[in-house]
C-alpha cells in the first residue's frame, strides 16, 4: 500500500480504473513442481481481477518439502549398462541405475570405477 492513502479511498481509485480485490479464505496452498512442493501455510490470499486477467496475490509462512521421484528402470537400460560395462551381475546393475535414478551414464561410470 502506498502511505498517507485512506484504505477507502485507495479501494475507490481501483474501482474507477476496474481493479476488483477479493480476499480468499484459505488454510493451505501447495505449489507443486515437478521436483518439490512448495507449501504455504496460513497464507493471506487476494484475487485481483484487472483487464481481463485474473491474479492472486499469497503471503504466509513457506516451506518446500522433495518430492519421492520415482524411475522406471527397464530391462533395455538394464542390457545395455551390463554390455557396456560388462559386469554379468544384474541385480548390481539394477542398484547403480536406482543409485542414479535412471541415469545410465551415471550408472555405467559408477560401475567401471568400482570394479
Amino acid at each position: 500500500m502506498m502511505p498517507n492513502i485512506d484504505p477507502r479511498a485507495m479501494k475507490a481509485m481501483m474501482a474507477k480504473m476496474g481493479i476488483k480485490t477479493t480476499e480468499i479464505d484459505a488454510s493451505r496452498i501447495v505449489i507443486e513442481c515437478p521436483d518439490r512442493e512448495i507449501v504455504i501455510e496460513s497464507p493471506q490470499v487476494t484475487m485481483i481481477e484487472a483487464q481481463g486477467t485474473v491474479s492472486f496475490q499469497v503471503a504466509g509462512h513457506v516451506t518446500e518439502r522433495q518430492k519421492d521421484v520415482s524411475v522406471e528402470i527397464t530391462d533395455d537400460d538394464i542390457r545395455l549398462v551390463s554390455e557396456k560395462t560388462g559386469v554379468s551381475d544384474l541385480d548390481r546393475v539394477r542398484k547403480a541405475l536406482e543409485e542414479s535414478k535412471g541415469d545410465i551414464a551415471q550408472a555405467i561410470v559408477a560401475l567401471t570405477e568400482g570394479s
